[in-house]
């Protein structure tokens, strides 16, 4: 019998407000009081209820003054909706994080998140960010491996590994990017390309771990290239992820990780990507910079 205390639900609200245990247990009353007041879910390892999750990636958008204006908004149209059974993610750029994380402060099922976190906690490292930092600014999410981050700045299978142990080593949750570009899937190379990712991205890390990461798909190949990904392609590409997820791990890790769509998800095309059986919401670029735009993603079925 698991015995779950005060810490193990602060941590849990801090990383998505999920709990994952496989065994049975039995919570102290501390802990019994801030699972209501941080709105925790306790999921069982062979659970297959996965939140809707809706993640914008502000890219490098928005300075302080509008980021403080696009967070309020946001803030107001999900604090003014029903969102149980989903949660929200702002990722603005990092000179904004403590602006935002005021702006949207107490507002139920929406969260703060960063672009990216270096793997060293400090040190003489130029332009990065640690997770104490993101954390000090009241990071709950981080996305790594971003397609523009491998393609402008160098990033690897490696340093994304690195990168997503220490997100959860600082009880952060990873948002984990991979796809393949026009040239790999023309080439006919898209599941090689995005499994050697995934085993990469998960090298080295605990069932308890995978648990705890969310899977960002991103068809590189369809973004800014006229060329659309269907619902049916984004599905097959979810599908092949999950028994990516089954293998490495098991049936009951692969049913749990919420898998995000990241290839222009839209107010147009939300209810159509989000009735396939493996696609679990969005990784939203360009939607996320409109408050208007980015509450009718998370309230998609209103």
């Amino acid at each position: 019998m698991k015995l779950i205390q005060y810490a193990d639900i602060l941590s849990a609200s801090r990383s998505g407000g999920k709990l994952f245990t496989d065994e049975k247990y039995v919570l102290t009353p501390l802990a019994k009081e801030a699972l209501k007041r941080h709105n925790v879910e306790i999921l069982s390892g062979g659970s297959s209820m996965r939140k809707i999750i809706i993640a914008g990636n502000w890219k490098m958008n928005m300075a302080n003054d509008e980021a403080i204006l696009l967070s309020k908004a946001v803030a107001a149209g999900v604090g003014m909706g029903e969102v149980k059974d989903r949660i929200a993610v702002m990722c603005p750029p990092f000179t904004a994080l403590s602006s935002v994380a005021a702006g949207i402060s107490g507002i139920k099922g929406l969260y703060l998140g960063a672009q990216n976190i270096f793997y060293e906690d400090k040190g003489a490292y130029t332009g990065e960010i640690s997770a104490d930092m993101l954390l000090s600014c009241g990071c709950s999410f981080c996305i790594i491996g971003h397609s523009e981050r491998r393609k402008y700045f160098g990033e690897t299978d490696e340093t994304v590994n690195k990168r997503v142990k220490k997100a959860l080593e600082k009880s952060l949750t990873p948002i984990i990017c991979v796809g393949e570009t026009l040239e790999e899937r023309e080439s006919s190379r898209e599941l090689r390309v995005v499994k050697k990712q995934i085993a990469g991205a998960l090298s080295g890390l605990s069932k308890n771990d995978i648990m705890k990461v969310v899977i960002a798909y991103e068809p590189v190949w369809a973004i800014g290239t006229g060329k659309t990904a269907s619902p049916e392609q984004a599905q097959s590409m979810h599908a092949y992820i999950r028994e990516q997820l089954a293998a490495i791990a098991d049936g009951d890790v692969s049913q749990s990780v919420s898998i995000l769509y990241g290839g222009s998800m839209t107010p147009a095309n939300v209810k159509g990507l989000l009735e396939c059986a493996d696609i679990d919401g969005g990784l939203i670029g360009g939607a996320s910079l409109k408050a208007e735009d980015f509450l009718k993603l998370v309230h998609f079925d209103d």
